[in-house]
């Protein structure tokens, strides 16, 4: 049966569900009586959609409410336990896996260290990345005792651009680590232990950091921002819909000096080749610095701040330490003007492991090149701060893969290959992190 508008009555239910998921997600616990003007749904709509949540399990009462003059009312709130996700951070230094509730509550976590020396490529053997999800996978399901068949599915944050084939689903094209089309969808699906029913949700780590600031971070309330991650490398997702999944920028590999140093991705002068953390801690050592021995980049990278901004009193700093780090900040700042110019967008936000480290200590210097460097009318009205989700953003932000495509779907338990998330969906959230 078809409503006027070419929908069906299948369609019309899956939309009312996830309409009512929606709110209860963000603005739950809430009456019945409440979700009927929240939604823009009937009370009969309200009380059949409430029933069936209830009666499968994905929504549950959360004690009452005194009303005026009446009896008290039930508040009804999504059932965390309903549904588990895994979000999976692909990283620079280490493979982080997290596996959450609906209520994005963090029930287990492992994280596999990624070697700190030999060819970058070494540490990006595919066959051992996929070795470690296929642990890690296993693993968090052990440790909170969940049933792989609960789960809603899988997202992963990854190092480079992803490309989507019918015979291999998502395929990664990741120049700096020696990935040249790799079909780790595929390769999930034959080696991690997961019923075939799960989906797989992969994307780019920028991407999925910026999902997660712009729904849970510093990002909420924004109509446009650039999420930054800063890492061994640079990246950024733009996000002009605050609800949309944003667009992945190979910010990195953007051209900030002509014919200037070797880039990892094999081009001279890119913005990484300057102020990323492997970068800076190259110059570092190119200038005269001692970076620990043998230490990883975090390890490394906070010497070299301790050394330029030292914590004791009288202590004079790393003068050559502290020339990089500022030489760095005026590359940086020259890119954020970049960002302004090309998109204008209402906030740039800092996040990643090394941003958060670098950020504290000079990220009013970087605002300074920016604004200097970008036009003047763009950067008045733009903002520039840190993320505040922490270093773990970018697995929150791949396990809210699997779960907008649960509330897009009404609720319903994934059974088929997975579809990128209806505009509907994207159009009821947008009200709420909109001013």
């Amino acid at each position: 049966m078809h409503a006027r508008s070419g929908r069906t009555v299948r369609d019309l239910r899956r939309e009312n569900r996830t309409a009512v998921l929606r709110r209860l997600y963000f603005d739950g616990p809430m009456s019945r009586l409440a979700l009927g003007p929240a939604t823009g749904l009937s009370s009969g709509s309200v009380s059949n959609v409430v029933a069936e949540l209830v009666a499968e399990g994905i929504v549950e009462e959360a004690g009452s409410v005194d009303s005026a003059g009446g009896r008290p009312r039930t508040l009804v709130r999504i059932t965390p336990g309903s549904g588990f996700m895994i979000g999976v951070d692909i990283g620079e230094t280490r493979i982080r896996i997290e596996l959450f509730d609906l209520a994005l509550t963090e029930l287990a976590r492992t994280e596999r260290p990624l070697a700190s020396s030999g060819p970058r490529t070494a540490r990006y053997d595919v066959d051992l990345v996929v070795a470690h999800l296929r642990e890690g996978v296993a693993e968090v399901l052990r440790t909170a005792e969940v049933p792989a068949e609960r789960l809603l599915g899988v997202g992963v944050g990854v190092p480079g651009i992803v490309a989507r084939t019918p015979e291999d689903g998502a395929v990664v094209h990741g120049q700096t680590v020696g990935w040249d089309a790799v079909p780790l969808e595929r390769l999930l699906r034959e080696h991690v232990e997961l019923p075939a029913s799960v989906p797989y949700w992969i994307d780019n780590g920028a991407k999925t950091l910026g999902q997660a600031e712009m729904w849970f971070g510093a990002g909420r309330g924004a109509r446009s921002a650039v999420v930054v991650l800063f890492g061994s490398g640079v990246g950024a997702c733009v996000v002009t819909d605050p609800m949309g999944p944003g667009r992945a920028l190979e910010w990195g590999h953007l051209t900030v000096r002509v014919r200037g140093r070797r880039c990892r991705c094999g081009s001279q002068g890119c913005l990484e080749a300057y102020a990323g953390a492997e970068a800076l801690l190259e110059r570092w050592r190119e200038a005269g610095g001692r970076p620990p021995e043998g230490a990883d980049e975090e390890t490394a990278l906070t010497a070299m701040l301790t050394a330029a901004y030292p914590a004791e009193a009288g202590t004079p700093p790393d003068a050559t330490a502290l020339a990089v780090l500022e030489e760095t900040a005026e590359y940086l700042g020259a890119g954020f003007a970049d960002l302004i110019n090309l998109f204008q967008p209402e906030r740039i936000l800092v996040g990643g492991w090394a941003g958060l480290q670098l950020g504290t200590r000079f990220l009013e210097t970087v605002t300074g090149y920016a604004r200097e460097y970008a036009l003047r009318y763009p950067a008045s009205r733009t903002g520039i701060g840190l993320g505040t989700l922490g270093p773990e953003a970018v697995t929150v932000g791949a396990a809210l893969l699997p779960l907008v495509d649960f509330f897009a779907q009404g609720g319903r338990r994934p059974e088929a290959e997975p579809t990128p998330p209806s505009p509907a969906w994207q159009t009821a959230l947008r009200d709420r992190v909109s001013p």
